[in-house]
This record gives structure tokens, C-alpha cells and sequence, in this order.
């Protein structure tokens, strides 16, 4: 069994007070080889010295006895819909629900009040009659590597977002929901400065769990990495200043 710490800065926050789960998620995934399932167990608190206890195949993460999240090495198939274009998805994020209501909107990955370079700006729109958005997605050379690569925790944290637009009716009922669980897979390298497709779309509902796919695609049409989440509804309204 490895250990290590973990510290999720505040730059890197869903909601105010607690990391964005899909980032939190691909920080702990990281600790693991290839695909990864991983559930949230808890907020995981910002700027606080977590513990990660890793093996092979499975990985916790812990505030002192309290277990925050929990990983496993998984097996990942699904069948995005088509990609649309980078300009479709251009104009598909100009009616992203946020902009009107948002429960989070300080968010790192989909925040309006997130400025350029400081959070992922991903505004997901509905294609279509589906149950399906998109949005254009640029990474900056901020989030890449000594390799030049995207660091793979920021592609968990595009996936997260993407997916809870499509599957939770905001401007409809003024619901919310919480990342549950997240299984993802990293299939190519993602480059800085380079044009991407970030698509969610709903696999479903069951009482208060709301499924979803997400994918990133390339500029080229291949997915680069996708991602299977359950997203818990919870109570209370959203409000445009919440």
C-alpha cells in the first residue's frame, strides 16, 4: 500500500467550499493505472492536507479517519452521439443555462464568474431536441505538462460539467445535483491552444440518480477521453447569485 498527500487548492473548486469532483476525482484516479471508477464520498474539503492510500488496483482518499473518495481500476465502454462541429458547438454554448442560473458559478470547469485562464470556462449547450449539449474547449498551456500535455485531472474535470447540464433541468425546476460517481477514460493526449469538443448527454434516470455520458473530441472527430457519471439530486432551488 503507497501513501501520499493531496491538497485541493481553492482555485480548483465546484461548489464554493469543496473541490469540483471531476477534478478531485482525476487527482485521485492518477494514483491508479489506466481507466478508473471513483466514488465521492464526502465534500472534499479545499486547502486542507488529505492523505491518498493507493495499491494497484484500488485508492482512498482520507481527511485523518474520514474517507473522502474512493477508486478503482474499471473497464469503460460507451457509444457517444455524433460529434458536432467545433462551430455548432460555438453556438450551442451562447444558450448555456448557467449564464441565466447556476447553483455553482464560481465553478472551476463551467463558472461564468470564472475568468479566462483562471477557471475552464466550459459552457455547455443543447444540440438539437436531445437530451444532449456541447461546448468549445480550448485547454490553456497554463494546464499543460513538462511535456506539453494537458495534465489528465483537468480532463476529468471537462468531463464533470458537460454531463450534469444534460441531465438536470435547471431553468425548468431550479433543481441541483452532486457528482456521485465518475468512471473516465483518457484515450489520447490532449494538446494546449488546440481546438476540442466537449459534448454530456443523459443514459437515464432512477429516483434521484441522474446518469450521463461526456466526451472530448478532437478537432479530427476521435474521442479523446470519455467519462460515465451518476449525479445525485439534492434538494433546495437554484438562484441566479447562489
Amino acid at each position: 500500500m503507497r501513501s501520499d498527500s493531496m491538497i485541493i487548492p481553492a482555485q480548483f473548486r465546484g461548489p464554493i467550499e469543496s473541490g469540483n469532483g471531476g477534478y478531485v476525482c482525476g487527482r485521485l484516479a492518477s494514483h491508479l493505472p489506466g481507466c478508473a471508477a471513483v466514488r465521492l464520498k464526502a465534500p472534499p474539503p479545499l486547502e486542507t492536507e488529505l492523505r491518498v492510500q493507493a495499491s494497484d488496483s484500488e485508492a482512498q482518499l482520507l481527511q485523518q479517519s474520514r474517507v473522502i473518495a474512493e477508486a478503482k481500476v474499471a473497464e469503460l465502454e460507451l457509444s457517444p452521439p455524433a460529434r458536432p462541429s467545433f462551430a455548432e458547438a460555438r453556438e450551442a454554448a451562447k444558450s448555456f443555462a448557467g449564464f441565466t442560473r447556476h447553483p455553482f458559478p464560481q465553478c472551476f470547469v463551467c463558472g461564468p464568474e470564472r475568468a479566462a485562464g483562471d477557471g475552464l470556462r466550459i459552457f455547455p449547450g443543447p444540440i438539437g431536441s436531445e437530451p444532449v449539449v456541447a461546448a468549445p474547449w480550448i485547454p490553456d498551456k497554463a494546464l499543460a505538462n513538462g511535456s506539453g500535455r494537458i495534465h489528465e485531472e483537468y480532463l476529468w474535470a471537462a468531463l464533470d460539467c458537460p454531463g450534469y447540464f444534460a441531465v438536470v433541468p435547471m431553468l425548468e425546476s431550479g433543481k441541483a445535483a452532486v457528482l456521485g460517481e465518475m468512471c473516465a477514460r483518457m484515450d489520447a493526449a490532449v494538446e494546449p491552444n488546440t481546438n476540442y469538443v466537449v459534448t454530456g448527454w443523459s443514459l437515464g434516470q432512477e429516483g434521484r440518480k441522474r446518469y450521463a455520458g461526456s466526451a472530448i473530441f478532437s478537432a479530427t472527430g476521435h474521442v479523446v477521453a470519455m467519462a460515465e457519471a451518476t449525479w445525485i439530486e439534492v434538494s433546495g432551488s437554484v438562484s441566479a447569485s447562489e
